[in-house]
């Protein structure tokens, strides 16, 4: 079964990029050859080949870079001009950072000519960038794509699937249900149909017509296989036991096992030098504004169902689980305390974790680890909620950069959903995307509570 495609841009906004990527370079370009008339390039320039040429395209990839980072390729928000700005503001501070330290570019005796000229390249890319949106969205109508996809089967799963589908924002697919009509090619490609999911056994006579389809290239799929590669996620009602047992997908080599873990020391080790001064004010922070200990430890379950314990920056009142009985966090927690709203949202109430990741309790990336108690009660409510445990749990996730936070049964059910999909397509591709996401989520403040 090739892989899953859910984690990868879409078509359209892959185009998109692109289209971007070219027009960003001719205008930072024009911006360099206007500078450098009045004012010397960076000594970067001049050791490069082709001079502007290759500084304009290092600046137009760390432009794009900064982009992606932030999820301006992802069709619900596409269109933000919070975001475009957010992505203007870290590319210029990016592009003097490299600038700095590659040559020393402000002590050459240019400073103020220099951050002009920087200023003013990074504004031809924001004009570039909001000048293709603007078109794009006048085309689009800042609507769905418009990827007609035909839904068949059952009443209760083809509606539930049809719901989930309309109410995604920048949604790729519109989902028409089919009422009796005709089924045959030349009838489907009338209809610009995409593509048929379908979510029951049909009938003999529907499963020809749909066989003569799939042969002249048409997309056939299950409900299952349609939310897995196209949404991202496990169908949990089309999954069982023996899916488990006899899927091929859900094993991971010792050699990719042994990758990741390189990964999360190496990683993890340099994050952790370099977030040294941050956690070191918020220790101060938290110690200035209540009483208490400045980190909070926890048990909670790691992989195979072994506990270990787990370190948070605290940030509730000393007494939130005075009582004994855990409790979810919810929203406008009253046992937050002031710093603890400010780290909790930023998601620096977590960084301590990177010392579970380098002591081999936890990863980088991997279902977030749940406490023994709500282990038990969520195991008894949701079939298969305890396979999470079978990868090592994360600082980071599959759910947590698609899905808010969780703070219910229904909640963790749906994470559940999104947790099973990276057990099953866990790579150290999918790792990178999901680390990259994770800046997006903080800098947005996304599902933060």
């Amino acid at each position: 079964m090739p892989r899953a495609v859910a984690h990868y841009p879409s078509r359209e906004m892959a185009i998109l990029g692109l289209v971007e990527l070219t027009l960003s370079f001719a205008a930072i370009y024009v911006a360099i050859q206007a500078a450098g008339a009045s004012m010397p390039l960076p000594a970067v320039a001049e050791i490069l080949p082709s001079g502007g040429v290759a500084l304009a395209a290092i600046l137009t990839l760390i432009s794009g870079g900064v982009a992606l980072i932030i999820g301006l390729y992802r069709p619900e928000v596409c269109l933000e001009g919070k975001r475009l700005l957010t992505a203007g503001g870290l590319a210029a501070i990016i592009t003097l950072t490299v600038l700095f330290f590659v040559d020393g570019w402000p002590h050459r005796g240019h400073r103020d000519g220099n951050a002009v000229h920087t200023a003013e390249t990074i504004v031809a890319w924001l004009a570039a960038m909001a000048l293709i949106r603007r078109a794009y969205g006048i085309v689009t109508g800042h609507r769905s794509m418009g990827r007609l996809v035909l839904l068949l089967g059952d009443p209760a799963q083809v509606g539930a699937l049809s719901a989930h589908l309309l109410s995604r924002r920048g949604r790729l697919f519109d989902p028409i249900v089919h009422q009796g009509q005709t089924m045959s090619w030349s009838s489907l490609r009338q209809r610009d149909i995409w593509g048929v999911v379908v979510a029951s056994q049909p009938e003999e006579a529907t499963i020809e017509a749909l066989l003569d389809c799939k042969f002249r290239g048409m997309r056939i799929s299950s409900a299952a296989a349609f939310r897995e590669k196209y949404l991202g996620r496990i169908d949990l009602d089309a999954l069982t036991a023996n899916d488990l047992l006899l899927g091929q997908d859900f094993l991971a080599g010792k050699r990719s096992a042994g990758l990741k873990r390189l990964c999360d020391i190496v990683v993890g080790g340099c994050m952790l030098v370099l977030l040294l001064p941050l956690m070191a004010l918020t220790a101060l922070a938290i110690k200035i504004d209540s009483p208490g200990p400045v980190f909070y430890r926890q048990r909670r379950v790691g992989r195979v169902d072994t506990t270990f314990t787990l370190f948070k920056f605290r940030s509730m009142t000393a007494d939130a689980e005075a009582n004994g009985r855990p409790l979810w966090a919810q929203k406008q927690d009253p046992r937050v305390t002031r710093v603890g709203r400010v780290i909790r949202a930023t998601r620096i109430d977590e960084l301590p974790q990177l010392a579970n990741i380098l002591r081999g309790e936890m990863s980088l990336v991997g279902p977030r680890p749940e406490r023994p108690h709500f282990v038990k009660q969520l195991a008894r409510a949701i079939p298969l909620y305890r396979q999470r445990t079978y990868v090592k749990p994360g600082l980071t996730g599959w759910a947590q950069v698609n899905f808010p936070y969780g703070a219910s049964v229904e909640d963790a059910r749906e994470k559940l959903a999104f947790d099973l999909y990276y057990v099953k397509n866990r790579t150290i591709v999918l790792d990178m995307i999901i680390l990259i996401s994770t800046i997006r989520v903080v800098l947005f403040r996304e599902g933060a509570r």
